[in-house]
């Protein structure tokens, strides 16, 4: 397998700038996902990577070869569509073949490869049927197999899993984390789907209107997102917001009118955005000991969690009504008055006027 790297790349379709001059370097072996919302480039990006669009400046290198004036077939990549695009005709152990039979192979060296590949996704038993014999996991595996016929040095997933349903993509997922680890492959995936991108990536690329707002492992971009958009778009249920401000003396006033003082002080008198993950927020025991309070508009009982959403009334409507994730089952009940801290200091996340996060003085 290989690393590969990505200079200032562009790419623009007549007057629309698509993508703006991502740099991106991915490690050999590494799995590496792009996430954002539709429209953000991020299959662009990966189509750029394969040689199915032509960059419009910039460099792509595979290793230490330069390859962005390559064609796709020079390029040994491998690209997994959403569409499973299987030759209907043939049988899955001849559409896996097929790579191998083009690049004029040996039928044994075919035979060979093929049986290997079934070997490693569970195939061999079905190698005489026809993808209409399939389900929707068994013709996505047949899809990666083709994929892996040629010995690609990166393998482009472009959301694989989207036409499945919800109990198949979770096995589909563990299959793909699991295939990784065996190969030991060079993978980059796209998904909108940012559960998929936190259980499965080493590295998440989380991309906005063709810009890279953040790199980093699952927990990096959980933990200390840098931006305002990066926090709310990782996580499920997604961050509350709210406006605040700090007080003479840096701590953080929440909207119930109370100060809190943080580990670390903030510049006094600043206008600023906090957010709080739902799961970070817990029942407070009295008025005096909360950052927040509500009224419970719904709850949702799963055993394992309870998802409650309360109306707390305060500033913008838009950051009035808030999500809170308790864990296990939690007596609360529609229209009781709750009151709610956040777990420890460092659950505040806390951001400037322009939406960057604020590190917190000393």
């Amino acid at each position: 397998m290989s690393s590969i790297s990505l200079s200032n790349v562009t790419k623009t379709f007549g007057d629309a700038n698509i993508i703006k001059g991502v740099n991106l370097s991915i490690d050999d072996g590494e799995l590496v996902v792009f996430v954002g919302p539709s429209g953000c480039g991020k299959s662009t990006l990966l189509r750029l990577i394969s040689g199915l669009e032509e960059i419009t400046s910039g460099q792509i290198h595979l290793d230490e070869k330069r390859v962005d004036h390559l064609s796709a077939s020079s390029r040994d990549i491998a690209m997994v569509f959403q569409s499973y695009a299987l030759y209907p005709h043939m049988t899955v152990a001849e559409n896996i073949g097929f790579p191998l039979k083009m690049a004029g192979k040996s039928r044994a060296e075919i035979q060979a490869k093929t049986h290997e590949i079934g070997t490693i996704l569970q195939l061999l038993p079905l190698f005489d049927r026809t993808p209409k014999q399939l389900s929707g996991g068994q013709r996505q595996r047949v899809a990666i197999g083709r994929a892996l016929a040629r010995d690609p040095q990166i393998i482009l997933l472009d959301e694989p899993l989207s036409n499945l349903d919800a109990a198949l993509r979770v096995d589909m997922r563990m299959e793909l984390a699991r295939l990784h680890r065996d190969l030991k492959a060079t993978m980059i995936y796209v998904t909108h789907d940012q559960v998929e991108a936190m259980t499965m990536a080493d590295r998440i690329v989380v991309l906005r209107d063709g810009i890279v707002e953040q790199v980093g492992s699952p927990l990096e971009l959980y933990l200390t997102p840098v931006n305002q958009f990066v926090a709310g778009f990782i996580g499920s249920p997604r961050m509350n917001f709210w406006s605040a401000t700090t007080d003479e003396n840096g701590d953080l006033v929440v909207p119930s009118g109370t100060a809190l003082s943080l580990p670390r002080k903030l510049a006094a008198h600043q206008p600023v955005t906090v957010g709080v993950r739902p799961e970070h927020l817990v029942l407070a025991a009295d008025d005096g000991m909360s950052a927040l309070q509500g009224t419970v508009l719904s709850v949702e009982h799963l055993g394992s969690d309870t998802f409650v959403q309360l109306h707390c009334g305060f500033g913008d409507p838009a950051q009035s009504d808030i999500n809170v994730r308790f864990a296990g089952i939690v007596p609360v009940r529609i229209g009781e008055r709750v009151n709610l801290s956040v777990a420890t200091p460092d659950n505040w996340h806390i951001f400037d006027a322009e939406g960057l996060r604020v590190e917190k003085a000393t």
